[in-house]
């Protein structure tokens, strides 16, 4: 990831330093420290009543025709929750509930440097399904016969819920 070069409080000359132990940009001008942080995002393990898999085949890059879980970037003012199945909703049509919290991952990212990903099941949905937003396609799968999954930690969720089905002595 390239470093930023202008202050975005007073658009003074930023400047690599050592502060707090660490490699951090700081202004020339302000001296004010840019705390850079990760780029918070959601993603969703959506079961249907078989426990198949709700998969979005990507529509944009990174890894534009691969498949991965729906989900996206949190905005502003947003709670986790209300970003993820806002996501939901925009790529497959779904009004969902979430179930549970299944984890908290960071994942590296080019663009971004890393990527703070929340993932959360939903097994109640209503609506008809459908490609929208940034996906091309839309399925449920038997966790048995997955696609290649664009993203290791979406990948990681799906298993994490998977055990947590069999663990139950469910029914994957």
């Amino acid at each position: 990831m390239k470093d930023k070069c202008y202050c975005p409080f007073c658009a003074g000359r930023l400047v690599r330093i050592m502060a707090e132990n660490r490699s951090r940009l700081r202004c020339s001008e302000c001296q004010t420290i840019l705390y850079e942080n990760p780029t918070p995002a959601t993603c969703l393990v959506v079961l249907d009543s078989d426990r198949r898999i709700l998969l979005v085949r990507r529509s944009v890059e990174p890894h534009i025709g691969e498949w991965c879980l729906p989900g996206g970037f949190m905005e502003l003012a947003e709670q986790p929750e209300e970003a993820a199945l806002r996501e939901l909703f925009e790529e497959t049509g779904l009004h969902g509930s979430i179930d549970r919290l299944i984890g908290v991952r960071a994942n590296p990212s080019k663009l971004y440097d890393t990527v703070l990903l929340v993932g959360y099941l939903v097994t109640h949905y209503e609506g008809t399904p459908a490609a929208g937003d940034d996906a091309s396609d839309i399925g449920f799968f038997p966790y048995d016969r997955l696609p290649a999954i664009a993203f290791d930690n979406h990948a990681r969720f799906i298993e994490d819920v998977h055990i947590h089905w069999k663990g139950n002595g469910c029914r994957s």
